[in-house]
């Protein structure tokens, strides 16, 4: 097998044919602008947002071989301990990948979507995992290359761009993606491809890629906040995804491509769309329930803090919702007994409870 290589000096395609793309391009259209609307109608977005990133982390890393759980990850934070290094490895490259995001959607204020943005975020997605060497921040100065786990270069399937063009290759990338195009979804499409093949890190490529599907619909007014991911659906579609990427270096195929990307946006819109309000609908069933448990002020303070961190401890709990220490004992005392709240570990002397709002953790999971 010949490894397809990098096909340099032909981005962006010239002469795309649009037509073919209007029926996946208006479908694509009203699933975002659907779910861009659930999102607009919400009084507090972190009740949706938070819970839909956490997943968005979860998948993102998966489709790079990463095996730990959204639960793992969560009880993690919660101050579980786990002893198995791999999978700390594991989760801390998730919550790298959540951080990242956040620090990204953050610096959308200040910077626009840029080379100089994408560096920050690699360093913030880097720091402290299993490839902390991989040069955080920069564009590698060797050859990198994807294949089978442990391949030489002549074994591989796909030869990314020589690091000399680097510097080329991304600025190209960068005009681009600050043109005005006919379509900004299609622009979106041939702009992760061309991101991928390149492929200027020396690891993390993949996830940060994907990142850059939030920030772009944000950046060109498609989506009110960036809070919009498409992993799920790339993992769900994971073999079709990387040849279709690859068919762009071997054969041109752009159009194949646009219509695969216009076809995922639009099912994870949908599948988003559901999720949502299958979420919201919990938050309305549990406002009403979580008053009548408590019969407190801070009842509905506490159930949004529930849907940002699913699950918690107990000093967490406290320090962060900022409720008087008594009441929230009694909060979380009288919430696990109505079995709302789950226990994971028991509080005892200095060691915190642990406790998980299982009916949000089974919609997100």
């Amino acid at each position: 097998m010949v490894a397809v290589s990098y096909h340099k000096g032909n981005f962006p395609p010239t002469g795309l044919d649009l037509m073919p793309l209007l029926p996946l391009i208006g479908r694509a259209e009203r699933a975002l602008g659907k779910y861009d609307g659930t999102l607009g109608g919400v009084l507090n977005p972190n009740v949706l947002i938070s819970p839909m990133m956490n997943r968005e982390a979860e998948k993102s890393s998966r489709i790079e071989g990463t095996q730990a759980t959204l639960r793992e990850v969560l009880e993690f934070e919660a101050g579980e301990d786990r002893e198995e290094p791999e999978r700390t490895a594991d989760i801390q490259e998730i919550i790298n990948y959540r951080f990242a995001l956040s620090e990204a959607i953050k610096a959308l204020n200040t910077l626009p979507l840029s080379q100089r943005l994408i560096k920050e975020i690699h360093q913030q997605l880097m720091q402290g995992v299993r490839w902390r060497n991989s040069n955080p921040g920069n564009y590698r100065k060797t050859q990198n290359w994807i294949g089978p786990e442990g391949c030489t270069e002549a074994q591989a399937r796909y030869i990314p761009s020589v690091a000399q063009d680097l510097p080329d290759n991304m600025y190209a990338w960068e005009k681009y993606m600050n043109t005005s195009q006919p379509n900004a979804l299609v622009q979106l499409a041939l702009v992760h491809a061309e991101f991928e093949a390149i492929h200027p890190f020396l690891d993390g490529n993949g996830r940060i890629g994907r990142l850059i599907v939030p920030l772009f619909l944000y950046e060109k007014k498609l989506i009110s906040s960036p809070s919009f991911y498409i992993s799920e659906q790339l993992e769900k579609d994971r073999e079709e995804y990387y040849a279709r990427l690859q068919a762009i270096s071997e054969s041109e195929d752009w159009i194949g491509w646009c219509k695969f990307f216009l076809t995922t946006i639009a099912d994870q819109a949908e599948h988003n769309i559901k999720k949502a309000e299958a979420i919201l609908l919990l938050h309305e069933q549990k406002r009403d329930s979580i008053v009548d448990v408590v019969h407190s002020q801070y009842a509905v303070r506490a159930l949004d803090y529930f849907f940002i961190r699913p699950i918690f401890n107990s000093v967490q709990f406290r320090k962060d919702v900022e409720i008087p220490p008594p009441t929230a004992n009694r909060i979380i005392k009288e919430l696990r007994d109505a079995k709302i709240l789950t226990p994971i570990r028991e509080g005892r002397g200095r060691r915190s409870g642990i406790y998980a709002f299982s009916e949000l953790l089974e919609i997100i999971q």
